[in-house]
């Protein structure tokens, strides 16, 4: 049940990687998570999908989402990996079921 959100463009700049998806992720108004702790107290589908990229990369040192943007600061540089590891969250976060 649900459908997988498509990442339409990925882009990285030093620390951060921006992920432009097809779906909206939240509403106008961006929200801002620094760890999983902080994502989980807020239950709304921003703080969801926060949570799990943070369980997904130890790393990541922010998440910003902001309507079809997510925005990941990542303690040192991306690589490959991570970037597979984050768009793999990203595209799953609305399948329930497999």
């Amino acid at each position: 049940m649900g459908q997988h959100i498509t990442i339409a463009a990925t882009s990285v700049i030093g620390d951060v990687a921006v992920f432009d998806t097809d779906r909206s992720l939240s509403g106008q108004d961006g929200i801002g998570f620094t760890s999983a702790d902080e994502a989980t107290a807020t239950d709304t589908f921003p703080g969801r999908l926060a949570a799990r990229l943070f369980a997904a990369d130890p790393a990541l040192s922010h998440v910003f989402v902001a309507s079809s943007q997510a925005v990941l600061r990542r303690k040192g540089s991306w690589d490959s990996a991570a970037l597979s590891a984050a768009s793999d969250v990203l595209s799953s976060f609305f399948v329930h079921y497999s």
